[in-house]
């Protein structure tokens, strides 16, 4: 018998555990961590909630969650109810599959304003993350400033522009809905750095833009190049900076119908954030150009209005006592998944936030080969029964996947009309919910 952990719940997780599945049948068992009592990880906090199309991907881990040999256990947090050091005696094999939770920072002179948020932080507020509910982001200013070029800006944006009833169907929490319905913004900026054809954003999320109820985007004709030089993108990306072309085609009639104007700051790159009263109230700007394919600054400096700030430039894996990180990637230091001896990593704790959720997948099977490699038919190591004991012994409260789905049927019985789902937003809620 082999004896699996893996930490974090989420689709590298889940996705690990499948695999496990696959490779040895009824020969493995597998516990699934997580700090939360929640299972899903960025398909319940980080996926747009009016994007509930990508969310069902869920149900398949669902499956592998409810198969004899997987078992979730949730509210248990690794580095401080059980150490690392402790999984790795009691399982043949522990997997680290902690996703890049936490912000990068554009270390910035100004950025302890107030109402300067990262989008980890502000996709968490909107999506009920227990961390981030009580976010609080003023909105009554006029101009929100979004900075990044990448599908999770696009996020941001449409969450800031949508009407109350373009989020029908979706379960953006109530406290941001409420607080969204009050908003004031008038001009929401993208900032990117370099130019239409080094965007991240993909087709799909980008289009979305073209269909809000009271929003429209603009884009700058001067910032885009000759048409024909957009032979030489791959095609995803060709037709991204197509619909592009397609803003700044919009007629300006068509834009005075609007309430919001959501306008495109390319060759931009921020330099300080300006604030009033201890809250940000600017953006200062230099213009660049770009060379090799790098943005170099021109010494052109500006700055645009911005009332609340959302950064949205990548972000980082949680260091754990023990583990070696590269502070520079972000991540865990590994070769290939493999951290230490019995130790490994998987999805963005071991690449870095890049890739879709499927690319999670390949992913997974791939450090159970590896995982398959090195433990052989096992150790007889105690795993599931010996982390139990230990759990009794310091009164952890576990809470199991059959609990989630109690918590799971207590949010969906609490839903507005036309929602999915109501979301707890805080540990004691949740747990209240199974008693």
């Amino acid at each position: 018998m082999r004896h699996i952990a893996i930490v974090g719940s989420g689709p590298a997780g889940y996705y690990t555990a499948e695999a496990a599945g696959k490779q040895w049948g009824e020969d493995v068992r597998v516990d699934v961590f997580d700090s939360l009592p929640v299972p899903y990880g960025l398909i319940r906090t980080g996926v747009a909630p009016d994007h509930q199309s990508i969310k069902k991907v869920s149900v398949r881990y669902e499956k592998t969650a409810l198969s004899e040999e997987v078992r979730f256990v949730g509210n248990v947090q690794v580095g401080r109810d059980v150490s690392i050091a402790e999984l790795q005696e009691l399982y043949d094999a522990v997997i680290l599959a902690t996703g890049a939770p936490h912000d990068r920072n554009l270390d910035l002179p100004g950025e302890e304003f107030a109402n300067i948020f990262g989008s980890a932080a502000f996709v968490g507020w909107y999506n009920g993350h227990p961390q981030f509910a009580n976010l609080a982001p003023d909105l009554s200013g006029r101009h929100a400033v979004v900075i990044g070029m990448g599908n999770v800006a696009l996020d941001v944006v449409r969450i800031l522009s949508k009407t109350e009833g373009e989020f029908a169907g979706s379960d953006i929490v109530a406290h941001a809905l409420d607080a969204l319905h009050g908003s004031e913004i008038e001009t929401v900026t993208i900032v990117g750095r370099r130019g239409p054809h080094q965007i991240m954003m993909t087709p799909k999320e980008l289009g979305e833009l073209m269909h809000l109820e009271r929003a429209s985007p603009y884009v700058d004709k001067n910032d885009l190049p000759p048409g024909a030089d957009d032979a030489i993108l791959e095609p995803g990306l060709r037709k991204s900076v197509t619909l592009l072309r397609d803003f700044a085609a919009i007629p300006e009639n068509i834009h005075g119908e609007k309430r919001i104007a959501i306008e495109f700051d390319f060759f931009a790159s921020p330099k300080a954030f300006k604030g009033k009263d201890g809250k940000v109230s600017a953006l200062e700007i230099e213009r660049t150009t770009i060379e090799k394919g790098r943005a170099v600054g021109t010494g052109e400096v500006y700055e645009i209005p911005a009332d609340i700030v959302v950064t949205c430039i990548g972000y980082r894996s949680s260091p754990i006592d023990g583990v070696p990180f590269d502070e520079r990637a972000g991540r865990f230091a590994n070769d290939d998944g493999r951290i230490l001896p019995g130790l490994y990593c998987v999805g963005w704790a071991k690449r870095g936030p890049t890739g879709t959720i499927g690319t999670n997948r390949p992913d997974g099977y791939g450090v159970i080969e590896l995982v398959a490699d090195d433990i052989g038919n096992g150790s007889r190591k105690r795993g599931r029964a010996g982390f139990d004991e230990l759990a009794e012994k310091r009164r952890l409260d576990i809470v199991t996947f059959r609990d989630w789905q109690k918590i799971e049927q207590a949010e969906n019985a609490a839903a507005r009309d036309g929602s999915p789902r109501e979301k707890f937003v805080d540990i004691e809620s949740m747990i209240a919910a199974l008693r």
